[in-house]
């Protein structure tokens, strides 16, 4: 007998890769994990009927001598259906795209993708294979695609995914369904928590990181509060977002993070509070451990674990091509042309930052025939420079609210680089 299982706390992307791992093999059974994130559960209770999943108890005294494995290559996220298969010693294959982390399943045949969604590399299997899916099946399998890409949106997000998601659409998904199944706040409590959380943010600034906490207090768990966190993150614009909910009953507390950084590892940071998960999104629950100092202790821990941010130093240019303010605009004009540059910061003799020359500022004194006037006479006085530990949001800033194309680098009045608009484009392509 074969079975099909995924990670426990099954996602949508766990949900869909199922769904289609069944067209790979038709006689399996699937098994649902005793866990399945609210945001699954919504859909996984309309189709039910549909999935005929059984539950991981049911494996007791099974005769299985194939496990495939859906989403995940860790023994401790299967662990609760092979703890009713202890004599198992048969085949495992697993189909994962989280090709960074490592196996600790012995002897598994891995197949691993560089995908946005695992749901992709099942459904990329099915499209080589010209299989022919149930709309229904193909609507949940979309589903997964979206949700585990953030609609496209992530980093990881590659080719595939747009493929695998333009087949299911071809093979009757629906995006109408798709929609309303990613509605992440479906409940009145989940809205009226989402603004509770919101009205306790706090603002954070660690080692050039853009950090947004919030710590909440409530009698006790209920569903649905990784896709109130998820809703947070989405209007806030964070470099990560952690989120304590101290739980009064139970006298614990449950911290769920999220980034949208590959250098902040929410899944690390929280591995040292026994939680885990993706480097994106990750939680953790620290039982017997309530109250405001777990909140004051976790930003300690915060300022440890999180490595400095890319600052305007590490992209600037030092070798900086500069004008002097008593040359003549027609000097200026020559130096640019022979640069190839469109602007160049301007220094006063005691080589003090005190203007930029641009092609737009030549152009005036051209059109004024007044190109043998100095360049201080024409040159923009009102410089935006920033310091050499700004940001990325800080240089995103400059660039998107000044419409500038090159931010001197300076500290106390003198030059120390550049960082031009490609710079920047750089670095956001290649982080």
């Amino acid at each position: 007998m074969t079975i099909l299982v995924g990670h426990s706390n099954m996602d949508l992307d766990c949900l869909g890769s199922l769904v289609l791992g069944r067209y790979l093999y038709p006689d399996a059974v699937c098994v649902r994990s005793r866990l399945i994130h609210p945001v699954a559960k919504s859909l996984y209770n309309l189709y039910k009927n549909h999935l005929n999943f059984i539950s991981s108890g049911e494996l007791r005294g099974m005769d299985v001598d194939k496990i495939v494995v859906f989403d995940t290559r860790t023994r401790g996220r299967i662990k609760e259906y092979l703890e009713f298969l202890p004599d198992f010693n048969g085949e495992m294959y697993i189909y994962d795209h989280h090709s960074n982390d490592s196996c600790d399943l012995d002897n598994a045949c891995i197949l691993s993708c560089d995908y946005g969604a695992n749901t992709t590399v099942i459904a990329t299997l099915l499209m080589e294979k010209d299989v022919t899916l149930e709309p229904v099946d193909a609507t949940i399998a979309l589903t997964g695609i979206f949700a585990d890409t953030g609609n496209f949106t992530h980093e990881n997000v590659c080719l595939k995914d747009f493929e695998a998601a333009s087949w299911l659409l071809g093979q009757g998904g629906s995006m109408k369904l798709v929609s309303q199944f990613l509605k992440p706040l479906k409940q009145e409590y989940q809205i009226t928590l989402f603004h509770q959380v919101v009205n306790r943010l706090v603002y954070k600034k660690i080692h050039g990181h853009t950090i947004i906490l919030s710590y909440y207090e409530m009698k006790e768990q209920v569903s649905g509060l990784a896709p109130i966190v998820e809703k947070v993150f989405e209007v806030e614009n964070a470099d990560a977002l952690f989120v304590l909910f101290g739980l009064e009953k139970a006298k614990k507390t449950l911290i769920i993070g999220r980034s949208q950084k590959e250098t902040i590892d929410v899944s690390s940071i929280l591995a040292p509070w026994g939680g885990g998960g993706h480097t994106r999104a990750a939680s953790a629950q620290l039982k017997g451990k309530f109250g405001q100092e777990v909140y004051e202790s976790f930003i300690n821990g915060l300022t440890h674990s999180l490595v400095p941010a890319v600052s305007a130093e590490d992209l600037m240019t030092m070798d900086v091509d500069v004008i002097r303010d008593s040359w003549s605009v027609l000097d200026a004009s020559l130096f640019l042309e022979k640069s190839g540059h469109t602007g160049a910061p301007v220094l006063n003799d005691e080589g003090t930052l005190v203007g930029f020359m641009t092609l737009r500022d030549i152009s005036k004194a051209r059109k004024s025939d007044q190109m043998k006037s100095p360049v201080r006479s024409y040159m923009t006085r009102k410089v935006h420079s920033c310091a050499r530990d700004a940001s990325i949001k800080e240089l995103e800033s400059f660039f998107l609210q000044h419409n500038v194309g090159h931010i001197p680098v300076a500290h106390e009045g003198r030059l120390l680089g550049i960082v031009t608009r490609a710079d920047y484009l750089n670095y956001l392509e290649q982080r």
